[in-house]
């Protein structure tokens, strides 16, 4: 339990900018002035990548110190004198105060799953500026600003689900259908996520006994802070890390042992075993596996990230693709068809906007977290560092050698698998790159091959053995490579995890509105009951995406990317009901205008998808080539044979189908809520189902690092504690 003290209220206090405040702002703001300058007068010559990185650092920088404060207290009024439903409900199980640190790690991990590590690495085919703008942009207006506001909401309900909210605040109506958008877009997402981990632990002993090894240490790690040493959470983190880098350096040893065979394990082989941990991580109490775990695996994320940005300042690499290429006007790239607008911006989801962290941000942080203050923390800083996991792997995709990256991420339709074809199929795309070069740069980090790696998360590992390997040198290639693969594993399945409770809670939050017995989260029936029915059904999808013919990423990726932000939109949709219903229409901007755009964006690439003639975009023109071949007695690659053809056809169908129904489901949400807006703003305000205050009897910084007001305040606190008098 926390034990220290904040004293914010409503609206909080305005500080004033001292000298050397306004020469430090000053100064941030005008490095991020001169970087973005270069990025965007760039023509022609060759831009380091260091300019992409400064841009980021200084745009999050002033965003959070600026625009987050601004929101928090203004918009929302954050008052920490409130209890929050972690100290009013705790239970041990799902509702339990958490250490403001602790917490950070569990939230920054669940919400940084493969979308800011695989779809930068595709949007690079369309050059590194597109990615850039949309990447930083759309999180401080849209993506953080989301996090933050549905955590703060939930918050004041108790922590309900997103869907449950949107049924409770817009109507029954709008309700079930954002219930069952919710619930099966969050299936659809953990299936991919759970597939890119799929994809990159298969025939990988070391991240298998890596990632195989995360699981005692975090169970040690509940255990020890719990009940061995409560409170030492600088010293249990020690522990585990320490447990964690030799977990690394031991999985290196034993690929060429009788147990690296053991662990060199297929792909349904992984499926089975995901599916039997999601279960089991999503019925033990949060203590016990997920938090530790969580909290755990974002060392190793975040240690990664920073250790990348050294790299970038010691090897300054140069971008090797263009600002805005030729795929981004044309629609014709081989990564992935379509134009820019919209695609760019539903490929990159997660790092910019994604509707999968309204999910965590309802499900279990606001469950955990000790005081409102600390939602800027959590929500807003949270998604800026996912935000610049995003950035990091947009850099690793454009310093590498662009025909090794076309080689990699383009189909095995297209490159034909073979070193000697996939040269000769880059050659067509305007590159240059050798059979012998294809060969070299697979043996450099011990691969049998790198052609048609598809998913992202190879790329982004050659990317970081790249950087790394200029930057400290000693012909580490190979090891970079495989730890890089092991961390992208580690940091995808921490978001699959959590990701299935949440699912449990959304699932449980709908029955209980049939049955309150079931909704209540501590009734183990209805917790495993539950459970099982959402890992049956992501299992099945994932299933499905590890035996798809044309590649699951490939088939599975633009419904995530499009399902994730139109889920999105639901959040955000939810987020200005509220801001009216409390009679805050002066604030309403705030998340009415990333609502916008998002819907814009997502209609758009909804119809693309479903009505386009392109057998490239659309998905039921893709299962008409395939069903007019097959008909032909034809067998078009990559499928094999005529059960193949079948199994394209019907995946393809399945795709348009949920695709216009997802699309669907949110147009009747909006359409409710606008009935709700139209009320809300004639009479003002509307009744909500916000939960009585309740004054709070426990205290706890807001950010990292205490103030001096908030030191001063714990110290009181600590003496009132002592000598058993009231504070």
């Amino acid at each position: 339990m926390a034990t220290t003290t904040s004293v914010r209220r409503p609206g909080g206090p305005r500080r004033r900018f001292t000298p050397a405040g306004i020469a430090l702002w000053g100064s941030i703001a005008l490095v991020g002035a001169v970087c973005w300058t270069v990025l965007a007068l760039s023509r022609g010559e060759e831009v380091s990548a260091l300019w992409i990185l400064f841009a980021a650092l200084a745009s999050y920088a002033i965003a959070y110190r600026f625009y987050a404060r601004f929101i928090a207290n203004r918009v929302l009024g954050v008052d920490d004198t409130r209890a929050t439903p972690a100290e009013r409900l705790e239970n041990g199980q799902d509702y339990d105060v958490t250490d403001r640190r602790v917490l950070f790690g569990h939230h920054f991990a669940a919400i940084a799953g493969a979308g800011p590590l695989v779809g930068p690495v595709l949007a690079a085919q369309m050059g590194y500026l597109p990615g850039t703008i949309w990447i930083i942009v759309g999180v401080i207006l849209a993506g953080a600003v989301q996090d933050m506001m549905v955590l703060f909401f939930s918050m004041r309900r108790d922590g309900k689900s997103l869907g449950q909210m949107v049924r409770d605040e817009i109507g029954v109506i709008g309700g079930t259908a954002a219930l069952i958008a919710v619930f099966a877009i969050m299936i659809i997402i953990l299936a991919v996520l759970a597939l890119v981990v799929v994809n990159a632990l298969a025939e990988s002993p070391w991240g298998v006994f890596s990632i195989g090894l995360t699981i005692p240490i975090a169970l040690f790690m509940g255990f020890y802070l719990r009940y061995l040493r409560p409170g030492r959470v600088s010293e249990t983190t020690a522990i585990g890390v320490a447990l964690l880098l030799l977990a690394i350096i031991v999985g290196g040893w034993i690929d060429d042992t009788g147990l690296g065979e053991t662990l060199t394990l297929s792909h349904e082989t992984l499926t089975i075993c995901l599916i039997v941990y999601g279960f089991i991580a999503s019925v033990l109490p949060v203590w016990m596996l997920l938090t530790p775990r969580d909290y755990l695996s974002t060392f190793m994320k975040v240690g990664v990230i920073v250790l990348l940005a050294v790299g970038l300042l010691l090897a300054r690499p140069a971008l090797q693709n263009e600002d805005v290429t030729s795929f981004a006007l044309d629609g014709d790239g081989p990564v992935f068809a379509g134009k820019l607008f919209p695609f760019v911006f539903i490929t990159i989801a997660c790092g910019a906007l994604s509707g999968f962290h309204a999910l965590i941000s309802s499900g279990t942080t606001p469950k955990m977290i000790a005081k409102e203050g600390q939602v800027r923390m959590i929500g807003y800083g949270g998604m800026l560092m996912e935000s610049f996991v995003a950035i990091s792997a947009l850099i690793a995709a454009c310093v590498i050698d662009q025909g090794l990256y076309f080689a990699m991420n383009s189909p095995a339709g297209a490159t034909g698998g073979t070193a000697a074809s996939a040269a000769e199929f880059v050659g067509t795309l305007g590159f240059t790159i050798s059979p012998d070069t294809l060969t070299q740069a697979a043996a450099a980090v011990q691969e049998p091959s790198l052609v048609s790696r598809t998913g992202g998360a190879p790329t982004l590992a050659v990317g970081i053995s790249t950087i790394f390997t200029d930057a400290f040198g000693g012909g580490l290639a190979a090891f970079w490579y495989h730890f890089a693969i092991m961390f992208e594993a580690l940091f995808i399945l921490t978001a699959v995890d959590a990701g299935t409770r949440v699912g449990r809670f959304m699932l449980q939050d709908t029955i209980g509105n049939f049955w309150p017995r079931f909704g209540d989260t501590s009734w183990k029936p209805a917790a495993w009951g539950a459970s099982a029915v959402v890992v049956a059904a992501w299992g099945y999808m994932l299933y499905v995406g590890v035996t798809d013919p044309l590649g699951g990423i490939n088939q599975l990726f633009p419904l995530f990317g499009i399902s994730n932000q139109l889920l999105a939109a639901i959040a955000l949709c939810l987020c200005v009901t509220l801001m009216l219903k409390h009679g805050k229409a002066r604030w309403v901007w705030v998340p009415l205008v990333p609502l916008v755009w998002d819907l814009v964006t997502t209609m758009t690439a909804s119809w693309q998808k479903v009505f386009s003639d392109n057998p490239a975009i659309g998905y039921f023109a893709q299962a008409d080539r395939y069903r007019d071949a097959r008909d032909a007695g034809e067998v078009l690659a990559p499928a094999k044979d005529v059960g193949q053809m079948d199994q394209v056809i019907t995946n393809s169908t399945t795709n348009g189908v949920l695709q216009l129904s997802f699309a669907v489901l949110v147009i009747v949400v909006v359409a409710n809520a606008l009935v709700v807006w139209v009320r809300a703003v004639r009479a003002g305000s509307l009744p909500t189902t916000e939960v009585p205050a309740t004054p709070s009897k426990i205290v706890a910084p807001a950010d990292f690092f205490a103030t001096a007001e908030e030191k001063a305040a714990q110290r009181e606190w600590e003496e009132s504690q002592l000598s058993g008098s009231p504070r």
